[in-house]
């Protein structure tokens, strides 16, 4: 009896451990969404009744174009979240849109009228060969006229019959072949012709005892981003500038964004966020400095076979270093790399092993076919909870780029926002909220949406460069204008309640004032002419003397005074024995290290202003100059 007991004590527990654990599948919905400039975040949020033991959750039917280390859980309740992995449904397939299908089934109907003339075909063939092989009739007495005549008739009539339906089924047979292959063209131009896998997250929970748990799934994905384009309206030169800040969101992740709560950030988890370092500066002669141009630290590109089939899941290292990524369902990768690190190493398995120089920002690789065969790698997330201490820390920081976050951990709450539309400055980036729920649906089309409108305070001027174009642009010099957290983009632009044409919003190389250019005033109007009687050719001695005059007109058809500022310029020497000096300029301020001659002008309403610019260069006569 003692051994009866003691075998099924030591039974009992493998009998327990090796039962696998329980799945429960779920749907859920996106709830909020932030759109970087490229990519965008995804959370959903989900009630779960779990039973007492070992579940795996599995959050169903989600994009194929996940990002696999950007996969965050935050879980609510009594419970150890064992491990999170993600994984591509290669079974169950995204739905096709509606038109593929339907190009699909008048595909398949013409291909069945293909397939029903031509069987038709062979059967008029065979007849007419049976017709063929059956001319000769009557026996050793012969055959009547009659009966000649009649078969003659008959003979002519049922072959030209046939040979008529042939030409009208081969006939039928192009205009179909034709059908068959613009609708194929049509299948090609069509968007989401190709079939993706869809995406899940599978998360193993410990759950002591039935409890309800609510679970926060958050992850980035790709083939989503927004850019900045503006409305800038100008009433009049003593108005504020209206600023209307928009943003034009778009997205193809497979899956719609329907009533969410819609954030925009600047940042672009694209672009590298590694600071950079300096090296080392030898002097010595013919040694040159160092060269930091060269110097990459965020990698892309594409991972083939030998046939250029995209691979998923290959595997990218820094040699050297656990710094890495694997590939998507099309073979793309992604990869941020530290400084000085120049190696990269890929592999996938069935295939040999590839080293590639980083070189360059995007590195695509073609890898071949190998009989060695590498084991799978499981990635493993870790979990936290009241009661299972040692597991946590057993598990925690196993698993870089997967945050996992349990009822013990500390997770970092998003930032509520309450205002209509309210700029969040945090410490590298900037967020918009938007104030209702938004739906983007996922078919690659640009929606826009008001992000903020200013109130913009501006000093206006026109500005011209008649040499290069005889217009006068009015612009708009704006201070302070970091507060509004603007981005370079294209605008629209508005003047006196007229569209005037599109322009460019760019602070990248602005300083304390940013520049706006608001477009033509044809109200302004600016001539430019070369004063002939004045210009000359001369020799002094061993020089030569060339004296060129222009003369610009300016008039103000406006109702009102303007500040107007004209550029022009004069040529700078870069010999000694070129000599140029300024005859006339009409009050105008010359750089002499540009030749830039600028004039500040202020003209009422109707009037006219002349200025004259006059300048003679000396240089030897022996030599030939090309004087404007």
């Amino acid at each position: 009896m003692r051994i009866l007991v003691l075998t099924l004590s030591l039974l009992l527990p493998v009998q327990i451990f090796s039962q696998n654990p329980k799945e429960l599948s779920v749907t859920s919905k996106v709830d909020e969404v932030t759109v970087f400039l490229e990519n965008a975040q995804i959370t959903r949020n989900k009630q779960i009744q779990l039973d007492a033991g070992v579940t795996q959750v599995i959050f169903k039917d989600l994009s194929p174009f996940i990002i696999p280390s950007s996969v965050q859980t935050k879980v609510k309740g009594n419970i150890t979240v064992l491990s999170v992995n993600y994984k591509a449904d290669f079974v169950d397939k995204l739905e096709k849109p509606q038109r593929i299908i339907d190009l699909e089934a008048t595909i398949e109907n013409t291909q069945g009228s293909i397939d029903e003339i031509t069987m038709e075909n062979q059967v008029i063939n065979q007849e007419i060969e049976f017709i063929n092989a059956n001319k000769r009739i009557g026996g050793n007495d012969g055959v009547s006229v009659t009966s000649l005549r009649e078969a003659a008739d008959f003979y002519r009539k049922r072959i030209l019959d046939l040979n008529k339906s042939l030409l009208q089924n081969n006939k039928t047979l192009k205009a179909l072949s034709e059908k068959i292959s613009e609708l194929n063209n049509e299948m090609n131009a069509e968007t989401g012709v190709k079939e993706y896998s869809k995406g899940n997250v599978v998360i193993k929970i410990d759950s002591k005892m039935a409890t309800k748990i609510d679970v926060a799934l958050s992850y980035v994905v790709k083939n989503a981003g927004w850019l900045p384009f503006y409305d800038i309206k100008a009433k009049d030169i003593n108005s504020p500038i209206a600023l209307n800040y928009k943003a034009n969101i778009h997205q193809d992740t497979k899956v719609d964004w329907k009533g969410v709560k819609l954030r925009l950030s600047t940042s672009n988890p694209n672009i590298s966020g590694v600071t950079p370092e300096l090296k080392t500066y030898y002097l010595n002669y013919g040694t040159p400095p160092p060269a930091y141009g060269s110097n990459v630290n965020q990698l892309s590109g594409v991972v083939m076979d030998e046939d250029g089939q995209p691979l998923p899941g290959a595997t990218i290292l820094v040699k050297g270093t656990t710094i890495g990524t694997s590939t998507d369902f099309d073979g793309k990768y992604n990869l941020t790399v530290p400084n000085g690190q120049g190696v990269l190493v890929f592999s996938y398995v069935g295939f040999n092993t590839v080293e590639k120089t980083i070189a360059a920002p995007i590195i695509n690789v073609r890898m071949k076919e190998s009989s060695e065969a590498l084991d799978e790698v499981v990635v493993v997330g870790y979990g936290s909870t009241n009661s299972s201490n040692k597991i946590d820390r057993a598990l925690r920081g196993k698993v870089s780029g997967v945050a996992i976050r349990g009822q013990g951990s500390s997770p970092q709450e998003p930032e509520n926002i309450s205002l209509p539309v309210e700029q969040v400055a945090r410490q590298t980036t900037v967020e918009f909220e938007i104030d209702r729920p938004f739906t983007v649906p996922s078919d690659n089309k640009t929606y826009a949406v008001d992000v903020a409108q200013y109130e913009v305070p501006a000093d206006y001027k026109y500005v011209s460069v008649p040499k290069v174009e005889a217009s006068a642009f009015l612009t708009a010099s704006i201070n302070d204008w970091e507060k509004y957290n603007l981005l370079e983009g294209e605008a629209n632009l508005f003047f006196e309640n007229t569209f005037v044409g599109k322009s460019v919003l760019d602070v990248r190389y602005a300083t304390d004032t940013l520049q706006l250019s608001l477009g033509r005033d044809k109200n302004i109007s600016i001539k430019r002419e070369q004063q002939t009687n004045f210009s000359s050719k001369k020799f002094i001695g061993t020089k030569k003397e060339e004296i060129r005059a222009w003369q610009i007109t300016v008039k103000n058809n406006k109702q009102q005074t303007i500040p107007i500022e004209i550029h022009d310029q004069i040529p700078v020497s870069t010999r000694d024995e070129i000599t140029v000096e300024v005859v006339d300029k009409s009050r105008g301020v010359v750089n002499p290290e540009t030749g830039e001659v600028i004039w500040n002008l202020e003209l009422k309403p109707a009037d006219t202003k002349e200025l004259d610019l006059k300048y003679a260069v000396k240089y030897p006569k022996y030599k030939r100059l090309l004087v404007e």
